[in-house]
Parts: structure tokens; sequence; C-alpha cells
């Protein structure tokens, strides 16, 4: 259970997040100041469903969302070593231990959930369950929403809202370590302690050097927010599993594209004539699908021959591509990662156009301090 410390909130975990958060991106934010979201009622509970793209999912949200509320995760059993595990429930959050099967458990945990949801602590969970092994907003797990909704009564107390997150980045931290967990259809990720040090000592000694680049952009939009009140009176036939689909499909058509995921699916979309008019011929086609949809983009407002150049070049950057003159080519060995970051960008195209679809399609600065 957690051990909440709002010292510990306030006074240090929000200030590293956001130290760790501008230190290693450029971060855009989009659809914190729409309408929809203004209107939630003040009582409600609310509870943020995201996308799991990366651990640095938990550093970003927890800055981000700090300026409204201390935030409760429902955590896996990997933080549950220390130095983390004492850091994470001074920070509010609870974990899970999903392989336990035994009733009484999965009973406590969900009466736990219930009651948090009843006392207004505003809930951040995963519906996934874990990383995100192909690049996309994979299915839920029905879990803790149907913990949730068994504890909710539509007609008696305050409503629960659940706002879609979705999260994106040009560069996933643990990307090749994921593909590779794919591959295999396993989800055990071995940690090397000594390549995470090293991996920390360097981008350390590069800031002190002043020749650290940053990892490209890092985004998170808001999709449209679902009152689950609502939701029952409509539908009162409703079932936890179209309830997680509705949720999902929410953070599916708010997943914003970024440079790296847009020249990766213009790629993918491209086939085997790689020549760069055909690339960027399938660049201006598939930005102009994506604003027919309201997708959120971070892209060159242009039409001309830049608009993937700054994707290209980040891929180029980590030897995932190669450019000539006329043409470019995927490194053998290197097509996964290609996919693994299309996949964000090409299941976008695929999302309901107006489900959750926003009135502008640009991101913008958390604070004017984010570059």
């Amino acid at each position: 259970m957690p051990g909440f410390s709002t010292a510990t909130y306030f006074g240090f975990a929000i200030k590293l997040a956001q130290r760790i958060s501008q230190g290693l991106y450029r971060v855009r934010i989009g659809g914190a100041d729409t309408p929809e979201l203004a209107r939630i009622d003040p009582s409600a509970a609310v509870v943020f469903v995201m996308n799991h793209r990366s651990n640095m999912d938990y550093v970003l949200i927890t800055w981000l969302a700090s300026k409204h509320s201390a935030l409760s995760y429902a955590v896996g059993e990997w933080a549950r070593v220390w130095p983390l595990k004492a850091l994470i429930r001074a920070m509010g959050a609870y974990f899970i231990r999903r392989r336990y099967s035994n009733p009484l458990y999965r009973a406590i945990l969900a009466r736990y959930v219930q009651m948090s949801i009843q006392q207004g602590t505003t809930q951040a969970i995963f519906p996934e369950g874990g990383l995100s092994l192909s690049g996309a907003v994979g299915p839920a797990k029905k879990g803790l929403l149907h913990y949730i909704v068994r504890g909710f009564n539509p007609h008696v107390g305050q409503d629960v809202v659940f706002v879609p997150v979705a999260l994106n980045y040009d560069r996933v931290l643990e990307d090749r370590v994921l593909i590779q967990a794919g591959a295999r259809q396993n989800r055990r990720f071995p940690v090397k302690v000594n390549a995470i040090a090293g991996f920390t000592a360097r981008i350390i000694w590069q800031k002190f050097r002043r020749r650290f680049t940053y990892f490209g952009y890092a985004a998170v939009c808001y999709g449209a927010p679902l009152s689950l009140r609502e939701f029952l009176t409509l539908t009162p036939d409703a079932t936890t599993e179209s309830l997680a689909e509705d949720l999902m499909q929410r953070i599916r058509a708010a997943v914003p594209v970024l440079p790296v995921s847009f020249a990766a699916a213009a790629l993918v979309r491209a086939g085997h004539d790689l020549s760069r008019k055909t690339v960027v011929s399938e660049a201006q086609l598939l930005r102009d699908a994506l604003l027919k949809r309201h997708a959120w983009l971070h892209l060159p407002d242009t039409q001309s021959t830049d608009l993937v150049d700054e994707g290209l070049a980040a891929l180029t950057l980590r030897g995932v591509i190669a450019i000539t003159d006329d043409s470019v080519q995927i490194i053998p060995g290197q097509e996964s990662v290609v996919g693994f970051y299309a996949a964000s960008t090409l299941q976008r195209c695929d999302a309901p156009p107006g489900l959750g679809s926003p009135e502008r399609t640009e991101l913008d600065k958390p604070d004017p301090q984010s570059d």
C-alpha cells in the first residue's frame, strides 16, 4: 500500500521528474486546455488511462500532472526493489502482483481501488498492463477497470471520469529491449545494472561537456474524457469489455505524431521503393490523412521535401537507416526498429476520425523553459 509523503512528492519527486524530462527530451503537450477537460465536475474522481510506451511515462506524467493533482499509480512488481520501493510508495503508488491468483488478494486489491476512487484520489493506470512491445497501443487488461465499475453506483455519490492520455517519444529508451522481447514473445526484461549505470554516466558526462544531444521530442496529449455515469446511463447493458475498448480507442485517437514515428511510417508505406521521391510523396499523403483525422502533430509546417528530414536524420544518427542523394536504405537488421516506431503513427491512421479529435493539431510547450 502507498505511504504517501507530501514532502517527497512535491518537494523532491516533481522537481526530479521535471529535470529528467527536460534534460532528455524537448517536451510538448496537447489538449490540456480543451473545453472537455475544463467541464469535468470538480467533485468527480478522475482516472487517467494511458498507453505505456516507456518507463519514462511515470516520470513525464508525474511532472506534467503535478499542477493539478498528485497521482496514485498502479505499479508492477518490477519496482519492488531497493531503493525504488520506498520512493514509489512515498509518491502514492501501490504495487500489483499480477501473477497472484489468490482470491483473497484480489478481493483486497479490488476493495482498495474502490475505496481510493470513493475518496476522490486521482488514479493513473496503464490498461495495457505492460510496456508496448510493438510500438502500437495494445488491448486493455480489464482487471482494474472491472474493480472500478463493480464498485460504482451511477445513481449515488460522485461520478468517475476517465481521462485518456497518450504518450509518444522520438526515442524510447528501452526500444531495442522491447523489440527483442516482442520477437521472443516473452515479457521478461533482464535488467543489466552495468549497462544502465554506463548509460547514465555517459549522459552526465555529455551534459558536463555540453555535448549532449536531446533524444528528440516527448509528447503527451489528452483525449476526450469519458464519464462513467454517462456511459452506464446511455448504455445500461454495457460490459467492462466495451468500456475498455472505448477507452483504448480514445487513447489511440490522441496518440501524438512526432518526427521519428512519422518518418518511419513513411518508410513503411513506401515499401520496397525507398527512393527519396517516393518517401517524400508518401509522407505528404500521410500528413494529409492525419490532418483529416485531426491528429496531434509536431512536424515541420510545410509540404516541401523537408517534411521528413528531421525524423530521417534521427534514424540515421542511430544507425537505423542510411541516406544517399536520391534514396533511403534501411540498414539490414534494423527493419524491426523502423516498424516499432512506425506503429504508433500507422495505428493512428486506423483510429476513428471523430473520436477524441481536438479542434487544433499543433502541440504546445508545457512551459517557456521546455527547451
